[in-house]
């Protein structure tokens, strides 16, 4: 093996990752045994079982002791931060998500979203600028940054048709999020894209996501504080916990 060459666990990783990335395999799909990679790929048994070790301590898979190796439903494993994006929320409460987008741009990462993601000002994401709508009603202003390396084809993207982070989870099962809440006083810009009153506060979520053991995507989500609130409910450490959006209603 050459010095650049990945081990072979890394490469199995990455083999059956690739495939649950394109849809080959999906949510609680069978994976290969250890024995049927070890027949189908020609790696030792060791090798095999580190590959799926890893990929389940990840949380891409899940291995059911006697039964066998699945592709994990993301949206309910206990490791993973549940985070639901807008048009899904929406269509669980019954109504119409719609949206506009403003911005769809390539930018070079200013010193602030570069630190959020982790790599050197300047280096290439993309921005969006997408408002969300609610039975025609604006909900959530989005305004986001994707590493380019991660989703090269993400401007390629109809983000009327699809949000941006049910894309982004399309592409590449997302391992992992990070949330900070606060209330805020919108700039001009957000207020008008939210119709709020001029001394409305709004609700901002800053979100992390984490991708391929990397940072991803940096979003900013404004919600105007008269017509959302941010609701959850929580279980003791090691217990399975659900979080939720939920609109208030308006009078």
């Amino acid at each position: 093996m050459s010095v650049q060459e990945k081990p072979r666990y890394q490469q199995l990783k990455e083999l059956i990752i690739a495939q649950i990335s394109n849809g080959e395999l999906r949510p609680r799909d069978r994976v290969p045994s250890e024995n049927e990679l070890v027949g189908s790929t020609g790696v030792s048994r060791m090798t095999a079982n580190r590959a799926l070790r890893e990929l389940t301590d990840e949380g891409y898979v899940e291995r059911v002791a006697g039964v066998g190796t699945f592709v994990a439903d993301l949206k309910s494993a206990s490791h993973v931060l549940e985070v639901r994006n807008i048009a899904d929320e929406i269509a669980h409460r019954g109504h119409t998500h719609s949206s506009v987008v403003l911005v769809r741009k390539a930018v070079r990462a200013a010193a602030t979203v570069a630190k959020a993601l982790r790599v050197e000002e300047g280096e290439k994401v993309f921005h969006l600028l997408i408002v969300h709508k609610e039975n025609g009603a604006p909900i959530q202003h989005e305004n986001r940054y994707v590493l380019a390396a991660f989703a090269p084809h993400c401007l390629e993207q109809d983000f009327t048709a699809i949000t941006p982070s049910a894309y982004l989870s399309a592409i590449s099962p997302l391992q992992e999020a990070e949330q900070v809440v606060q209330a805020v006083m919108p700039d001009p810009g957000v207020r008008k894209s939210l119709q709020m009153q001029e001394n409305e506060p709004c609700l901002l979520v800053q979100r992390l996501t984490w991708a391929e053991g990397r940072p991803v995507s940096f979003a900013r989500l404004y919600h105007p504080g008269e017509r959302f609130e941010l609701a959850g409910r929580y279980a003791p450490t090691g217990m399975r916990q659900n979080k939720r959006y939920s609109m208030k209603v308006s009078q």
